[in-house]
């Protein structure tokens, strides 16, 4: 990096402690434990029973001409992720035009060993655009479920349409993963997006679930080992919803801090402290390989997830990465959020998007965001409704203006992307972002202090939590009582935003066509039954050319 992007590391800008806050919280509505029993104890089988595929199978990052496939194979009953057990297992992959394998296109094998935790992955190509397929693993007799993918469009095809799901952060400890189950049965997808916070790392009762815990992660404690990150991903990936989702879509994913530890930055993480639990260095190690050994993405560079996949000559997706090169969260107030030489993206990342997205011949930009870019002042809150707000945020509970973990404590940044969308009158620029367990609708202005006079660059869309405590689960209000007093206010104060809704659990489902990009907003009825119906809420979307947000009354 150059000296413009250089790491702060002053004592001065630590980052609020959100994790004692938790801590705190957690202890004080004395957590429940119920639900399930550790990863560990998965069904015991004799020692002559064949290997078993007890985590699904996933696949992710299609392209026009091939799609990448995962699987885990157990192959004895002591080999359970993190274990390091278990012998050399052949795992072979098969892939069909039709459900019942009757025209196989591509088939091959590989050896699942205990050094990649037993996960498998093929990177097939040789495909056809835009096709549908449905791919399966066997290993030593047994087949794993059968699961459906899809490639992109050519790059040169003209694309009716797209339609993706969208989520983020799914708290194991704090309900059920309804939202896949459901984005699962629309049957329609070409993709899913998953915005990050994939797994949380916190140990059992430490991350908020409205005082209980509805069902017992794994390991109990606070992973930072690899033998802990690579258990915490399968103890996810027993989920029935989320593999019913895996098997229905590819998906395209990028992590965000938890996949780590909370407020993670380059050198370090609110939720870390150095040496009590090792350096960050190894467990930031640990946590990304276990990622990468867990996940079906396609890293472009290793060791990061920002990349770029297009769909047609309808959309490219420039996916981030908003940890691995930013310099430590400040305190709000002291100036530094303005400093020039302090970076969220790193300066390599930066330039990357902004190359991209200049070089778009697509009609739609759009781009995986894993913190709102937004601008969100709060400072005009009441005490009330301010003080459960940053705690949720992990800020500071007088004289809040902003939330540093975002693009607000990096603006120069952020001034730096929207100038250049706006001198390269780059259009049709949309932010798609998780995080912050709320759903809004927003413009992205040059400039929120004039705003609406000033032009917006851009238009964002962010989903809710799958799971994760929102306001109302804080204050432990009911459902949508917060969000009626606390939205208007919010929408007073930033004048960008259409809506915000900072009170329930869902998922998006955004669908594109020339026209316009539009974000449809789903909720569960309730997050700690595995049965929640899920129903829609709110529609927005922006059509091509404005780059602002309007309501629509119906969903696609």
């Amino acid at each position: 990096m150059t000296s413009r992007y250089r790491t702060s590391q002053s004592a001065n800008s630590l980052a609020p402690r959100r994790r004692t806050v938790v801590k705190a919280a957690a202890a004080t509505a004395g957590a429940t434990l119920i639900g399930a029993p550790l990863a560990g104890a998965l069904p015991a089988r004799a020692a002559d029973e064949a290997p078993a595929f007890l985590h699904g199978v996933a696949s992710g990052d299609p392209l026009p001409d091939g799609v990448l496939l995962w699987t885990r194979v157990t192959p004895t009953a002591a080999a359970v992720p993190g274990s390091g057990l278990g012998p050399d297992t052949e795992v072979s992959w098969t892939v069909a035009t039709d459900k019942a394998f009757m025209n196989v296109v591509a088939k091959g094998s590989t050896t699942a060993t205990a050094a990649s935790d037993h996960t498998v992955k093929a990177d097939i190509r040789g495909l056809a655009p835009a096709t549908d397929y449905w791919f399966r693993f066997s290993a030593g007799g047994t087949d794993s479920p059968v699961a459906r993918t899809r490639t992109a469009p050519a790059a040169d095809a003209a694309v009716a349409g797209l339609r993706f799901g969208v989520v983020s952060c799914a708290n194991w400890e704090a309900g059920y993963f309804a939202s896949y189950r459901h984005l699962a049965a629309r049957g329609d997808l070409d993709a899913w997006l998953h915005l990050g916070d994939y797994i949380y790392e916190y140990g059992t009762g430490e991350y908020g679930t409205r005082g209980t815990v509805v069902r017992q992660t794994a390991p109990a404690h606070e992973i930072l080992t690899l033998a802990d990150y690579r258990t915490r991903h399968g103890k996810y990936k027993t989920d029935a919803d989320l593999q019913a989702l895996h098997a229905a879509a590819p998906v395209v994913a990028i992590w965000d801090d938890h996949e780590m530890a909370n407020d993670a930055w380059a050198g370090g993480a609110e939720n870390h402290t150095e040496g009590a639990e090792g350096t960050w260095a190894a467990r930031q190690a640990a946590a990304k390989q276990a990622y990468f050994e867990w996940m079906p993405v396609r890293p472009a560079i290793a060791g990061t997830t920002y990349r770029r996949l297009r769909f047609g000559k309808l959309v490219d997706l420039s996916l981030l990465d908003l940890r691995s090169f930013r310099s430590q969260q400040v305190a709000v107030g002291n100036g530094e959020v303005d400093d020039p030489d302090r970076t969220l993206t790193g300066r390599a990342q930066l330039d990357w998007l902004k190359a991209g997205l200049k070089s778009s011949d697509t009609t739609w930009r759009l781009v995986g965001n894993s913190v709102m870019i937004s601008p969100f002042a709060i400072g005009s809150l009441s005490a009330d409704l301010l003080k459960p707000l940053a705690k949720l945020l992990g800020l500071p509970q007088e004289g809040l203006a902003l939330n540093t973990d975002q693009w607000d404590g990096y603006t120069d940044d952020r001034r730096e992307i929207l100038a250049h969308l706006r001198s390269n009158a780059i259009g049709n620029t949309v932010f798609l972002t998780g995080d912050i367990h709320m759903a809004w609708a927003n413009d992205v202005p040059v400039n929120a202090g004039t705003y609406p006079l000033s032009a917006s660059a851009a238009t964002e869309f962010v989903v809710t939590s799958v799971t994760s405590d929102n306001l109302d689960d804080i204050v432990k209000a009911p459902e949508g009582t917060i969000s009626a007093i606390a939205s208007p206010i919010i929408r007073a104060a930033n004048r960008h935003v259409h809506w915000v809704d900072t009170d329930r659990h869902g998922y998006g489902v955004l669908d594109i066509t020339a026209a316009r990009a539009q974000m449809d907003y789903y909720v569960l009825s309730d997050r700690t039954k595995q049965n929640a119906t899920a129903s829609w809420s709110r529609s927005y979307r922006t059509r091509s050319g404005t780059q602002k947000v309007e309501r629509t009354y119906d969903p696609v």
